[in-house]
């Protein structure tokens, strides 16, 4: 065996002993000499062993939810449910009218079909945002921001004049 060989098994069994600690949930360093070397052995003998400590079966989601909670990718992942979930948080009526764009620092940015629409949720705000962080405490959101749609601009253009321009509401 080569010195490449070895060296990228010594990293392929380093990183199955980190996994394997974040799986079982007990960190390699409290491990005393003596429990590693058992851990070792017994890991090494496994296959022989039918009902081998560690060799009990557990569950797919209590893994995942676990690495992410020691990865710190709750918050992040949280935030994204709220933006796939925001139809059923609020309902067909308001979804079909709204789209939930982003979070950015901890406030929520709806964009609604009309200023009317925007103005009525930003009275409802209160309500929305506790339905919210009842749903979903984990994504950390504080505030939510009512967007109207954007208006036209009338000062660039082959006809556009010096002065105020239309102002009449859009949407």
């Amino acid at each position: 065996m080569s010195e490449r060989e070895s060296e990228n098994e010594t990293e392929s069994v380093a990183l199955y002993a980190r996994l394997k600690s974040k799986a079982t949930g007990i960190p390699r360093s409290k491990l005393s000499r003596d429990a590693r070397t058992r851990l070792k052995n017994a890991t090494e003998h496994a296959s022989d062993v039918p009902f081998a400590p560690g060799r009990d079966p557990r569950g797919l989601g209590n893994l995942l939810d676990n690495l992410t909670q020691d990865l710190g990718w709750k918050p992040a992942l949280a935030k994204s449910e709220v933006l796939v979930a925001w139809p059923e948080l609020v309902g067909p009526d308001i979804a079909a009218r709204t789209t939930a764009v982003g979070i950015e620092d901890n406030t929520l940015t709806v964009v609604c079909e009309s200023t009317a629409w925007a103005t009525q949720l930003r009275l409802m705000s209160s309500e929305v945002l506790t339905k919210l962080t009842q749903s979903f405490p984990e994504s950390g959101v504080t505030s939510i921001r009512f967007q109207g749609p954007n208006a036209p601009s009338w000062k660039r253009g082959p006809k556009s004049i010096p002065g105020r321009g239309p102002r009449d509401t859009y949407g």
